[in-house]
């Protein structure tokens, strides 16, 4: 059995994987050659076109409860409880509600990086790209933040593509 550890550098490295695909695919540019970071960096790294370029890697579950639900860990009273109380909450607001706390949570770590993209990997299956696609413009996003960008990749495996969230022109023109 893998440890948990082993578990989030492996979603992650999928993660940047498929972003760094569809990134390529959307804008024609090379990506590649991603290597694993100590903490006190973004999690992953690559080159994007000759330039070394650092990914923090989310994925974006909804509730903790959802997450271990999701992640396939064994469901007790509690999260049991915790997952049916969030069916009184509109699916919507809580994929927003959701995406902007994660947003706010990365936004206040500090990363020993001179360029940082915020990568969020969908991992939710009741949200899909047609919600995700509205949801950009009404985000939260602090004002003080370390990212130059932030991505959503729209599901676990890219075949829904890849939204620009911050800053909202990005659909335009890559850097």
């Amino acid at each position: 059995m893998k440890s948990s550890s082993d578990e989030k550098i492996a979603l992650e490295h999928q993660a940047a994987r498929i972003f760094m695909r569809l990134y390529q695919h959307r804008f024609g540019v090379k990506m590649q050659h991603i290597w694993h970071n100590e903490p006190a960096k973004p999690d992953v790294s690559c080159y994007l076109e000759q330039q070394r370029l650092d990914l923090e890697i989310a994925h974006l579950y909804g509730s903790e409860a959802e997450a271990m639900k999701i992640l396939g860990r064994e469901l007790k009273g509690g999260t049991l409880d915790a997952l049916q109380s969030l069916n009184q909450c509109p699916v919507a607001d809580r994929l927003l509600q959701a995406l902007d706390k994660l947003i706010s949570n990365k936004a206040q770590k500090r990363y020993d990086s001179d360029r940082v993209w915020l990568v969020i990997r969908n991992a939710h299956p009741d949200w899909h790209a047609q919600e995700l696609e509205q949801t950009p413009h009404l985000l939260q996003i602090p004002s003080e933040h370390p990212f130059e960008q932030i991505w959503l990749v729209a599901d676990m495996t890219g075949q829904a593509g890849l939204i620009p969230l911050y800053p909202l022109t990005l659909a335009q023109v890559p850097k």
